[in-house]
């Protein structure tokens, strides 16, 4: 079997690479168990307070968000692609069954890998151009993404 992977390009793309001490298991369980990723997924202080994952190719990837003064982002896309316990790749660009939503933010790439007692993590965000990418930068996506992996390993040695 061909393992789909994404292309990482410096000057469209932002990427998150870490090793972290806790399984592949433990990472994958986090990423595709709704109940889970709600408590890890969105820095600290804002929530994720819905999700909705249909874990197959076509199927919907759904969170809402909510910050402390009572901001709002409820975001539906598309999971493109699943590797179980080795790729997750998701977009903005399309809604459940690939159905074209007409605006597109990013698509997003969860590369899971055993490395010595842990996991290699490589989380991407591709961009459709160098204005989405400096956008979604100044949002803090170095921080922002780092911290919420951060919280996703806390959670993971507690399971």
């Amino acid at each position: 079997m061909t393992i789909p992977h994404t292309v990482f390009d410096p000057t469209l793309d932002l990427e998150l690479k870490r090793e972290v001490d806790v399984s592949p298991h433990l990472v994958w369980r986090a990423w595709t168990e709704p109940e889970l990723l709600m408590k890890w997924f969105t820095p600290a202080p804002w929530r994720t307070t819905a999700c909705e994952l249909d874990l197959r190719p076509g199927g919907k990837f759904r969170t809402v968000m909510e910050g402390p003064a009572g901001e709002r982002h409820d975001n539906t896309g598309c999971v493109l692609a699943v590797v179980p316990q080795q790729l997750l790749v998701f977009t903005d660009a399309l809604g459940p069954g690939y159905r074209p939503t007409g605006s597109a933010f990013m698509t997003g790439s969860v590369s899971i890998t055993p490395a010595g007692k842990g996991t290699l993590y490589i989380a991407r965000a591709i961009h459709k151009d160098v204005d989405a990418k400096k956008q979604h930068e100044e949002m803090g996506f170095h921080q922002g993404w780092a911290t919420a992996l951060d919280q996703l390993v806390a959670l993971a040695k507690t399971l």
